[in-house]
């Protein structure tokens, strides 16, 4: 069985592909460790002939793409120091003056599942034309897609091919996200790679464990019927609330209204989302620091008036959080940095999605049939862009 579904009812259900690619991902971080094990020396050779104290590392993609670069920029921060940022590819094709800096030394990180996005392309071409000193890494679930083909004559190109698996046929990205994730904090750390072996050891026993015994905390809260969900974190935990949100989104095709805050951020007007068929939904750190403000917050909600459902993802087992709130899942096991416990708490979050799609009597295969939102962005006209002050663009030929 798959997520407490046989495969007979999967595919009835038009959900087999999105099921699939949920349960298969513990495996598949183990196989990531190994392709990059296997690259090291020569991602340790590019890194050292690209990265120096004036670097830029610009962190790139769509939607959840865009989400990966998000969670791990801080950590890749402290394990590089160098300066690193996370810019949507949609922003850069639409803005690009606001994130061209000609002279400074770059390294533009694309993340892809398909790499078919127009975005994809035309962030890569205005980087690539607008920066004197830049090199490419692509790290992408296609190896034929259409960022692949652009880059393959780049000669300053680490292109990073995972494994086909990883490239979802499933309308939502799950294991496309968590793989690409995974990939770039170990390229990025690549001289601690035996050191990180740990981390990745823990989060896939851990994954096993949750898919195996935990879908059915999931399912179950699916079963009381939210109406809206809010997901709440701090830090890069943030930028998983902002995925865990879109995959609750993209999944029930906008049928369950969501958002994401963090966890400072939410009293200042956000607030006013929740109502009595809301769950929140709240992602502990591993700062003890950090954790002090999620308490009071919990607090503050668990005890407002209006009737909605608290639930609250902790890596660690704690009494008081029991205490104030409706719903605890502790993910108990070796200690893990918040950016790799990222990739645990996910599964929780694409499980949710999953049940209320299918609950809903939604295809989480293809949650939107009439095409108005596709796997894979349409509709995208690039223009020519023109680093000249005043002077309109043009519609590339």
């Amino acid at each position: 069985m798959t997520l407490g579904y046989e495969i007979d009812e999967l595919k009835k259900l038009n959900g087999h592909n999105t099921a699939q690619e949920i349960v298969q991902q513990p495996a598949l971080w183990k196989r990531i460790y190994e392709l990059i094990e296997k690259e090291k020396q020569r991602i340790a050779d590019f890194l050292n002939a690209n990265t120096d104290s004036e670097t830029r590392i610009l962190f790139t993609g769509a939607g959840s793409s865009d989400y990966v670069g998000d969670i791990i920029k801080s950590h890749v921060k402290s394990c590089t120091n160098i300066r690193v940022e996370s810019v949507a590819t949609t922003d850069i094709v639409a803005n690009p003056q606001e994130v061209i800096e000609r002279g400074v030394k770059t390294i533009l990180v694309s993340f892809a599942r398909s790499g078919n996005s127009p975005e994809s392309i035309g962030a890569y071409q205005i980087m690539q034309e607008n920066t004197e000193k830049i090199a490419h890494v692509i790290i992408t679930c296609n190896k034929d897609g259409d960022l692949v083909s652009a880059a393959k004559e780049n000669g300053n190109c680490f292109m990073l091919i995972l494994p086909e698996e990883t490239n979802d046929k499933g309308f939502a990205m799950t294991s496309s996200f968590s793989c690409m994730l995974l990939a770039a904090l170990l390229f990025f750390d690549i001289e601690n790679l035996e050191e990180n072996k740990k981390y990745v050891d823990t989060i896939a026993r851990l994954g096993e464990q949750i898919i195996r015994e935990d879908w059915i905390k999931m399912k179950n809260l699916s079963g009381c019927n939210p109406v809206r969900v809010v997901y709440l974190g701090a830090g890069c935990l943030s930028g998983l609330a902002r995925e865990m949100a879109l995959k609750n989104m993209e999944l029930t095709n906008g049928k369950i209204a969501t958002m994401q805050e963090t966890i400072l951020g939410f009293r200042h007007g956000p607030k006013t989302f929740m109502d009595k068929d809301t769950d929140v939904i709240v992602l502990m750190s591993q700062s003890e620091y950090t954790n002090q403000y999620i308490r009071d917050l919990l607090k503050e909600i668990y005890h407002d008036t209006r009737k909605h459902k608290l639930i609250v993802i902790s890596c660690e087992k704690d009494e008081e959080i029991e205490k104030i709130s409706d719903e605890c899942i502790f993910v108990e096991g070796e200690y893990v940095p918040d950016v790799y416990s990222a990739l645990v708490y996910v599964l929780y979050g694409q499980m949710f999605a999953f049940f209320n799609s299918a609950r809903l009597g939604i295809e989480p295969d293809n949650p939107s049939p009439d095409g108005s939102v596709n796997r894979v962005v349409k509709g995208v006209v690039l223009h020519s862009y023109y680093d000249v002050p005043g002077r309109e663009c043009e519609v590339m030929a």
